[in-house]
């Protein structure tokens, strides 16, 4: 790895940035309150051709890599944006992996160059409301008939469900207890949700809320063949495609919400003025925020060697779990610090401190808990007894 600053990165960040200054935090807040999907947003970054960073050139994408896009989405959080902006278009990058390696070039052809343009919009369906992150206990069906699934069974956590075409969808051809190993027997078809037998409801929830997370009920969906991803049987193999540069980019975008809070904090304490000097020079505070930033370098610094490997081909799951747990928890304490640092106004919409606080905190559960990364760690590269 090169630490030497490469200028195609810095024209990322700066040409992101200019998109970015006409979306000020006042946007973000309305967006939030009113529940509002943040389409100018969306159709600048779109026209930008941001949303197809690493779609190939093929297709009508720009040809990067997932560390170009995880430096797109860490500067979109970075200005104030936070999840509601990177999760109007982060599911067009790793959502749409799985498709780019494992599906039909005749698929291909048919929605990544859509996806690219901003034009597609896509969902992510994995999560079921009983098996949680315990993806092999799915119980979403897909029945082949002919020439196409039958799909019931119901998904929980489905972002971008109410605006999204299709869905990323993770199903059962054969039933667990007839496979020989817990993953197999999975498939991922890539589904109509404006067919008939779709129902999505909005899940209230505490934060992120211009962007809706859906319950996903399928009713006898009909899937043609033809768009099924990879072979029948194979599709938790064909998922992990997506799920890497997931945690990579979700690391980077709380690196980026970390980042905006404490430059927040660190504004404030040198500026609020309490018993005749600034806060700020109370180690009391600038300590907790010196920290913050030390943390934040060194989750950056697993971020790029995550999306490094990924792009190089290579196996980088323990990487992308770790920027992703590190990440989290070092963004959630910049946000919290902030907070603490603000006092009350911290707690007052109009500083916004509030909102990171609240977007930020569901990284450290979502796409898969803190936990359950430990669980990896600790089986998949210590080598103990698995705990579950």
């Amino acid at each position: 790895m090169d630490f030497d600053i490469e200028e195609l990165h810095e024209d990322i960040r700066q040409g992101v940035r200019r998109v970015c200054a006409d979306f000020p935090d006042p946007y973000w807040r309305e967006c939030d309150s009113a529940h509002r999907f943040p389409w100018e947003f969306h159709d600048a970054m779109a026209a930008g051709g941001w949303i197809g960073i690493a779609t190939p050139t093929e297709y009508g994408g720009g040809g990067q890599g997932i560390t170009e896009a995880s430096i797109m989405l860490e500067e979109v959080a970075a200005s104030g944006a936070a999840m509601n902006g990177c999760s109007a278009i982060h599911l067009s990058i790793f959502g749409m992996e799985p498709v780019r390696r494992h599906a039909g070039p005749d698929l291909c052809r048919e929605v990544l160059p859509r996806v690219a343009a901003g034009e597609l919009h896509v969902a992510f369906g994995v999560t079921e409301p009983d098996a949680g992150t315990d993806t092999t206990s799915i119980t979403t069906r897909a029945v082949r008939r002919g020439d196409e699934y039958v799909v019931d069974g119901a998904k929980v956590w489905t972002t971008k469900a109410e605006q999204a075409e299709l869905v990323l969808l993770l199903v059962r051809t054969t039933p667990k207890e007839e496979c020989e190993r817990p993953t197999d027997g999975m498939t991922l078809l890539l589904a109509d949700l404006r067919a008939p037998g779709v129902d999505i409801r909005p899940i209230p929830k505490a934060g992120r809320n211009a962007v809706s997370s859906c319950e996903v009920r399928y009713d006898g969906l009909r899937v043609p063949v033809s768009r099924r991803v990879g072979e029948e049987g194979e599709g938790f193999r064909f998922l992990l495609d997506g799920l890497n540069p997931e945690r990579i980019l979700i690391a980077s975008e709380a690196l980026g919400i970390g980042r905006v809070a404490l430059s927040r904090a660190v504004d404030y304490a040198r500026e609020r003025v309490v018993f005749g000097r600034p806060i700020g020079q109370n180690q009391g505070l600038a300590f907790p925020l010196a920290d913050s930033h030390a943390r934040l370098r060194a989750a950056e610094l697993v971020i790029r060697e995550a999306s490094w490997r990924y792009d190089h081909g290579l196996d980088c799951g323990e990487q992308a779990n770790t920027a992703k747990y590190l990440a989290a928890d070092a963004a959630f304490d910049a946000a919290d610090r902030a907070m603490q640092t603000h006092g009350g106004f911290g707690y007052a919409t109009e500083y916004d401190i509030e909102r990171y606080w609240r977007e930020v905190r569901v990284m450290r559960l979502a796409p898969v808990s803190q936990e359950m990364i430990l669980n990896y760690l600790g089986e998949k590269v210590l080598g103990l007894p698995r705990s579950y």
